[in-house]
């Protein structure tokens, strides 16, 4: 057997990434780990990945200081993933940066990057997908589907998701939930 196929055989790297760290109740530990793993935590003692997360990538997910994301999110981020401070990411929510071209023939793969701004908020179970921004203090309502960037301040739903109100613009506060058993 050549090296070739014997990596064939052995999972991916994110495996105990995604199916032993993200499953540790311990929500210090568990960030120390996605730490090492290589997650850009501008600070791990008030950043919070609840449990479940998969990680994709986690050499190209950098999250900023007081962000919280929730319990069984996918964070895809082959194309690249930033996610600035005092955002809530709600549970189960999909940031997909890689997609195939539907119109090429050999089926192309593209990625590209997410970026969510300062004090966003995506609810439950919201999707965003390759190339999209979230501006600062947006909110994504639950169950939307981003394919567009999001302006500042501005609340979009829907699929796909379309403005839909506005937030204040003077936003000035710091998430601090952070359990130490989710």
């Amino acid at each position: 057997m050549n090296l070739k196929q014997l990596k064939s055989y052995l999972p991916p790297p994110e495996y105990p990434l995604n199916h032993i760290a993200s499953r540790i109740p311990l929500i210090a530990p568990r960030m120390r780990i996605y730490a090492l793993a290589g997650v850009q935590l501008e600070d791990s003692s008030t950043t919070t990945i609840m449990l479940g997360t998969e990680v994709w990538s986690p050499k190209r997910l950098s999250i900023g200081a007081h962000s919280i994301v929730g319990r069984g999110c996918v964070l895809d981020a082959r194309g690249g993933i930033t996610i600035g401070r005092s955002v809530n990411i709600g549970s189960d929510t999909i940031l997909q940066t890689a997609k195939h071209l539907v119109d090429s023939p050999s089926f192309e793969d593209a990625y590209g990057e997410i970026r969510i701004e300062d004090h966003a908020w995506l609810a439950l179970r919201a999707t965003v997908i390759a190339g999209v921004t979230i501006g600062e203090g947006a909110v994504v309502a639950a169950g939307a589907v981003v394919t567009r960037d999001v302006a500042p301040h501005t609340i979009v739903g829907g699929v796909p998701a379309v403005p839909i109100g506005q937030r204040p613009r003077d936003l000035d506060y710091e998430l601090g939930y952070r359990p130490n058993w989710l």
